[in-house]
């Protein structure tokens, strides 16, 4: 068939469904897709052998009707995946070989997905760019020199170069968000707890979420219905009934009440952003739905709330890698201590070490009330804010990044810099609520920018129609040469 890279994860779900094309011919696509696009680095371990394998099986079968039937897909290296290599963009995880499947992939593949590979990402989750992962900075298929944003940037570059129909990553501040922003996709973080935490190698865990990464809103929705369900291994996860969001999407948003924050306008924002933002206003305003201003008076103290509240919990979840049980163990040291010291100095890169650092100095003793406690409570007075606002309106917009994606290297020497990048997704991630970023225009270089939509908590459905009616609207189209081949 041609032109499958068109195609998207909906449609080939019904062409493989409607027998108009197998599991085996979609999966040699993009295994040869993946082949060429290596310059990308989006890849840290491919499985083409055994996807070719299971695609085969799937074909023998006389009936399937998962909602994912025989789709070839990759996933970030953050989620373990039984048998076949688990990262998680670190050294200290380079031979690190799960005897478990994390609950969401192991819900893909309950619902007919074959696993392509495992996608690049920042050590630990912990970057905007993708450049702190042991496995090299991956790039940006819409332009050779730019950063296609992180911690999920593998997952985002192989989306955007249909190295993969579709893909899931996790959000802690963003990580799903932003990198869907700088590469014209859809991203989606869920409600904390909508989708298992367990089996995916933790960063914050009071943060983390597993959220879909997509071409489209239709297909964000249908990726969210099969990799979201309660677990009863996560103590965090939810119990409620799955909600079919792929079948209930609507383009009607009539009489909806969109919250627009005065605390989102930051100094220096670009007016690209500004202007994409008044679009989406007036698309939402064309759609029928109601502006509404509303006020979050807390925003400003979340960016800091998040850099103590994150590193602290990533010092506490990070303390297992000691070199003992599994994972790297450095040679060097005369006693167990120096082996310690030397495994975790070898096996961890700056920015992990640098948060594992902070984390810990916050949670000493003499400074845990001035900065963790504090942090918390801070972090309730957020949550707060947007609970009061949803006692008004049915979500917010905002948009979703500060800038559009920056060159490789230009933050890296300046930490503070690339934290700024996170400004308008920490919130979200604080409160624990939903929020997806969708391509809605470029700037004068043609680099894509997102607007996010945000909702309070288990209301995704509402957050997809609204982009759905907005994407019909906005039209938006990106064209990529193809550089990389």
């Amino acid at each position: 068939m041609s032109d499958l890279n068109k195609k998207s994860l909906s449609e080939i779900v019904n062409l493989i469904k409607t027998k108009k094309i197998s599991s085996l011919e979609i999966t040699n696509h993009f295994i040869k897709n993946i082949e060429k696009g290596k310059k990308l680095n989006s890849f840290i371990t491919t499985c083409f052998e055994e996807s070719v394998k299971n695609a085969k099986n799937f074909d023998s079968k006389k009936n399937f009707d998962g909602l994912l039937s025989g789709v070839p897909l990759a996933v970030k290296d953050l989620f373990c995946t039984k048998n076949v290599k688990t990262t998680a963009g670190s050294k200290i995880l380079e031979n690190f070989i799960p005897t478990y499947e994390s609950t969401v992939t192991n819900n893909l593949w309950s619902e007919g997905a074959i696993l392509l590979g495992k996608l690049n990402c920042d050590e630990f989750a912990m970057g905007s760019s993708n450049e702190t992962s042991y496995f090299g900075k991956t790039i940006n298929p819409v332009g050779k020199d730019l950063v296609p944003g992180g911690s999920s940037g593998g997952s985002a570059s192989a989306l955007a170069a249909n190295l993969t129909p579709a893909t899931i990553g996790t959000d802690t501040g963003g990580s799903i968000r932003q990198p869907a922003s700088f590469t014209g996709t859809v991203g989606l973080k869920p409600t904390y707890g909508l989708c298992s935490r367990w089996g995916i190698v933790a960063f914050a865990s009071s943060l983390d979420q597993a959220g879909p990464m997509t071409k489209n809103v239709e297909d964000c929705a249908l990726l969210l219905e099969a990799m979201s369900g309660y677990d009863q291994k996560d103590s965090t996860s939810i119990n409620k009934k799955k909600e079919n969001y792929s079948k209930n999407l609507s383009e009607n948003i009539k009489g909806l009440k969109i919250g627009i924050p005065k605390e989102y306008r930051v100094e220096n924002m670009p007016k690209e952003i500004d202007n994409l933002w008044k679009k989406g206003i007036d698309i939402l305003k064309k759609s029928g739905a109601q502006i509404v201003d509303i006020v979050l008076p807390h925003t400003k103290y979340a960016l800091p709330t998040y850099y103590i509240v994150a590193p602290a919990e990533a010092s506490s979840n990070l303390a297992r890698y000691d070199g003992v049980k599994y994972g790297y163990r450095s040679k060097k040291g005369k006693n167990l201590i120096e082996m310690y010291e030397n495994t975790r100095g070898e096996g961890f890169g700056d920015e992990v070490k640098r948060r594992i650092l902070i984390g810990t100095y916050v949670l000493s003793s003499g400074y845990y009330d001035a900065y963790y406690l504090k942090a918390q409570k801070v972090r309730k007075l957020i949550k707060n804010d947007f609970d009061e606002c949803f006692k008004n309106v049915d979500a917010i917009l905002t948009p979703s990044t500060p800038s559009s994606a920056f060159r490789i290297g230009e933050k890296t020497n300046d930490p503070i810099s690339m934290y700024l990048n996170d400004i308008f997704t920490v919130p979200i991630n604080l409160a624990g609520i939903p929020a997806i970023s969708i391509p809605a225009g470029q700037d004068d270089q043609g680099h894509p920018l997102g607007l996010q939509l945000i909702s309070k908590a288990l209301d995704e459905q509402k957050i997809l129609n609204i982009a759905f009616a907005m994407e019909k609207n906005i039209a938006f189209k990106q064209s990529l040469n193809r550089w990389w081949e």
